[in-house]
């Protein structure tokens, strides 16, 4: 049995049926700086009953290519949208 990786994110659109964008915010130390500095990074998620709204707080696990860039399922929602 492999580990599927799994991703937190807020949802910043829905993308189309059965398809969420959400964004994931990660904090890397500067290399000359030493500031920590935030990068993001998007990705399709699919949701196949259409369940999150925009601003929700999202894990999505890894799963087979459900299309050309779509690798991910929701897996729980872990806050709604205020």
């Amino acid at each position: 049995m492999t580990h599927k990786r799994e991703i937190q994110g807020k949802v910043v659109s829905i993308a189309g049926d059965k398809t969420i964008s959400i964004v994931v915010e990660r904090r890397v130390m500067h290399p000359r700086y030493h500031k920590v500095v935030k990068r993001f990074k998007k990705y399709l998620v699919h949701d196949e009953r259409n369940e999150v709204k925009v601003g929700d707080e999202v894990i999505a696990t890894e799963c087979r290519p459900l299309s050309k860039t779509k690798s991910f399922r929701l897996k729980t929602v872990v806050t709604g949208a205020k």
